[in-house]
């Protein structure tokens, strides 16, 4: 299996509806990209300060598999339209386990 690991911190300036967008709009690619074996996100917590604040992992057969995902349309088109333009940074991780 291949994991994919996503942490974003939003603009000051995002909106709850702009959060929110993110979450709706990636939680519809599980059914679009069928390479995708398991797909959580989620807003974080709280519990610790200095946290992101929205986190997303994904599993996939393979690293090629992960390629297929990273590179999809549809994938892509949610960048774009919804994560950046609210995106304040971005940390992200792939590993086999």
């Amino acid at each position: 299996m291949f994991r994919h690991v996503v942490l974003f911190t939003w603009a000051d300036d995002a909106t709850d509806e702009q959060r929110a967008a993110v979450a709706t709009e990636l939680g519809r690619l599980p059914g679009i990209i069928p390479e995708i074996r398991s797909y959580t996100l989620g807003t974080d917590a709280g519990v610790n300060p200095g946290n992101y604040e929205f986190a997303l992992v994904a599993d996939f057969d393979s690293a090629d598999d992960y390629l297929v995902y990273r590179d999809h349309p549809a994938h892509q088109a949610v960048i774009a339209q919804y994560v950046k333009p609210i995106l304040a940074s971005r940390s992200a991780a792939q590993y086999s386990y």
